[in-house]
């Protein structure tokens, strides 16, 4: 078996393609992190009624109503309600007062 001499020269090259990997592979990692991060961010969430309850310190009648009025946007599914949070969001920012 034949003998294989390595060089500093070899190493310094082995090493700066070993470091030219791991950059890549972090690139790629934090590319996919981002992406789903914003994929995260897109996706509609929903909340259900003691939720929606709990955010805005009221009755379940009170719950009601404002989604009778309209004030509040729902979908029911089978015999769930659901609120989009972003929506409820909204709400509370559109009745804050003395804001400076």
């Amino acid at each position: 078996m034949a003998a294989t001499i390595v060089t500093v020269e070899d190493l310094i090259a082995f090493k700066q393609e070993l470091l030219h990997e791991f950059k890549t592979l972090l690139n790629q990692t934090r590319k996919q992190e981002m992406e789903v991060e914003t994929q995260r961010k897109e996706e509609k969430c929903w909340l259900k009624s003691y939720q929606v309850q709990r955010m805005l310190a009221i009755s379940p009648s009170t719950l009601q109503n404002l989604r009778l009025t309209g004030k509040i946007p729902y979908t029911k599914i089978g015999g769930v309600i659901f609120y989009p949070k972003e929506d409820i969001h909204q709400l509370l920012e559109s009745r804050v007062r003395n804001r400076l």
